[in-house]
C-alpha cells in the first residue's frame, strides 16, 4: 500500500464530503503538554545552574534551531517549576508590555456605562510581571530573540531585574491598598488562567527574593549587546548538533522506530547535519518533520520522498 495524502486536489466542483475528514494525532513534539526530551551540549548544565546560584539570566546564543528555546522547557520540567512564561521579542516590544497590560479603553467604557470600573478589572500581569509576582515558587521565563529588540530595551529590563520589583501607575492612584490581579498564562496553563491572580499592595509588584525568576534570553547573533549587559548575564553559546546528536534527537522524540527504521534514515540525518551552517540555516525540527513523514506506515516513496524531504528542509535563510 503506497502513502496517501487526506488532501488529492482533484475533488470535482460543488461536491463536499458526508463527514469531516479524520486527521492524524500531533506529532509527539507538537504536543503541548507533552514531555520535551532534549539532550543538552557539554557544558550546558554548569551554565544553567551558575545561572540559578547567581540569580542571573541566562543567556543562550546560537543559530536558530539550536534548542535555544528547549532549554527553558527542559530547565521547567526538571526542576518542577510548572509551565514556561513567555515573551517573544520584536521591533516593537516594550517593557512595560512584559509587566502589565492595561486596558484604559475598557474601563473607559465601563465607566460611561455605569458599570464597575476598578482598574483591576483591566489588568493583567505581563510575563515578566507575572514572573516577578510568584511567591510560592520561581518561575521560568523564556525571553525569545532577545537580539531583535530595541537598542534601549536589554539595559531597561536589567534595571527592573536588578530591583526585583515595579510599581503599576494607576494602582498608585488607586484607593484601595490591595488589589487582587491577573497573571499571564505559561504553556500548558491555560485550564487555570480565569484563576490565577496575585495581590498587590499599593501599587508595587515585589515578588519574594527566594523566588526570583529563572530567565532563560536568547539570541541569535543579529547585534552585539552593551558590556553592562552582558556581565550580568551567564552566557553561553549553543553549538549546532552533529550526526549523533541529531540522532539522539530523534530517537528521544520519536520512540517507535525500530533498529531497520533507524538505520534507514541515517543517511537522511547525516545528509541534513552536513548541511547545517554550510552556510545553510536549519533547525532541528525540520529534520523531526522529514523523518516523521517518511518513517509513518504508509511513507511516502521515491521520487515523492525526495521532494517531501527537500521541502521539509529547506534553508531558513532563503524564501
Amino acid at each position: 500500500m503506497t502513502w496517501t495524502p487526506y488532501y488529492r486536489g482533484n475533488q470535482s466542483e460543488g461536491e463536499r464530503p458526508s463527514a469531516p475528514v479524520e486527521l492524524p494525532p500531533l506529532p509527539p513534539w507538537r504536543q503541548a503538554r507533552a514531555h520535551v526530551p532534549f539532550e543538552p551540549p557539554l557544558g550546558l548544565a554548569g551554565a544553567v545552574n551558575a545561572a540559578l546560584l547567581l540569580r542571573r539570566p541566562l543567556l543562550l546564543t546560537g543559530s536558530p534551531g539550536a534548542g535555544k528555546s528547549t532549554v527553558a522547557l527542559s530547565i521547567a520540567q526538571e526542576l518542577g517549576l510548572g509551565g514556561v512564561l513567555r515573551w517573544h521579542i520584536t521591533s516593537r516590544s516594550t517593557l512595560v508590555d512584559a509587566l502589565y497590560r492595561y486596558d484604559a479603553l475598557g474601563r473607559l467604557h465601563a465607566r460611561q456605562h455605569k458599570e464597575d470600573d476598578s482598574p483591576e478589572r483591566f489588568l493583567r500581569l505581563g510575563p515578566l510581571g507575572t514572573a516577578l509576582a510568584a511567591v510560592d515558587r520561581p518561575r521560568v521565563l523564556l525571553i525569545d530573540e532577545i537580539d531583535k529588540s530595541d537598542i534601549d530595551l536589554p539595559s531597561d529590563l536589567l534595571d527592573v531585574l536588578e530591583r526585583g520589583s515595579f510599581e503599576i501607575d494607576v494602582l498608585k492612584r488607586h484607593t484601595v491598598d490591595e488589589v487582587r490581579v491577573r497573571l499571564d498564562v505559561a504553556d500548558g496553563e491555560d485550564d487555570v488562567a480565569d484563576d490565577a491572580r496575585c495581590t498587590i499592595a499599593r501599587g508595587v509588584v515585589r515578588g519574594g527574593r527566594d523566588q526570583f525568576p529563572v530567565i532563560v534570553m536568547t539570541s541569535n547573533g543579529e547585534r552585539e549587546f552593551p558590556p553592562p549587559f552582558l556581565r550580568r548575564c551567564v552566557r553561553f553559546p549553543m553549538p549546532d548538533p552533529d550526526s549523533d546528536q541529531l540522532t539522539k534527537i530523534v530517537n528521544a522524540h520519536l520512540k517507535d522506530l525500530d533498529e531497520e527504521t533507524q538505520a534507514a534514515i541515517q543517511d537522511l540525518i547525516k545528509a541534513f547535519a552536513g548541511r547545517i551552517g554550510k552556510p545553510e540555516v536549519l533547525a532541528t525540527d525540520q529534520l523531526l518533520n522529514a523523518v516523521y513523514l517518511v518513517t509513518r506506515e504508509f511513507p511516502p516513496e521515491g521520487d515523492q520522498r525526495e521532494q517531501l524531504v527537500r521541502l521539509l528542509t529547506k534553508d531558513l535563510s532563503s524564501a
